[in-house]
């Protein structure tokens, strides 16, 4: 057994904490879908949500969210959804990318080859993006229900504990 797997294998299947960030500018904690769903992926799966937050796409509120939870030593990945398209008052990803200290730009890669297959050329306006801040990882996706859903079914949960693991382990 080699790379992915073996470190797969060594990461195990163990509870992973995350966070969730939800930046809109219209939604309330009672309206958040996306707050729900990622909640009830996480209970499902036995991972833990420490912390969520709702903030509207304002780029001193992104920013200090990010810094408020990449503290949190249980956080080990934060998930944004909302703020990463192009129109003037989307500004998440432009604060996110500011800050990530590694970035992993096939995150944004695959997820705009999935949702390719789903909403066609559009996809070219998601500015999906992930990589490691503060020793935490840091996912932000579109805001679009089905947007969240590909990006944790396809991407983030097949390899939460090996992504979790990779950021702690030592060499």
């Amino acid at each position: 057994m080699k790379g992915a797997d073996e470190h797969r294998e060594k990461a195990g299947k163990g509870p992973v904490t995350v966070a969730i960030v939800t930046v809109s500018d219209t939604r309330t904690p009672e309206t958040d879908q996306n707050r729900k769903y990622i909640e009830s992926r996480m209970a499902e799966l036995g991972h833990k949500v420490a912390a969520y937050r709702l903030i509207k796409d304002e780029p001193d509120q992104v920013a200090a969210v990010l810094e408020e939870l990449t503290a949190m030593p249980e956080v080990r990945i934060v998930l944004f959804n909302g703020g990463t398209g192009i129109s003037p008052r989307d500004t998440t990803y432009d604060v996110i990318s500011r800050y990530l200290e590694k970035t992993l730009p096939g995150f944004g890669e695959l997820f705009r080859m999935f949702s390719f297959q789903e909403v066609g050329a559009a996809a070219m306006f998601s500015r999906a993006t992930a990589g490691v801040y503060n020793g935490t990882l840091v996912f932000s996706m579109p805001g679009s229900p089905n947007a969240v859903n590909v990006a944790l079914e396809k991407l983030i949960i097949p390899e939460i504990n090996h992504l979790a693991w990779e950021i702690v382990r030592k060499s």
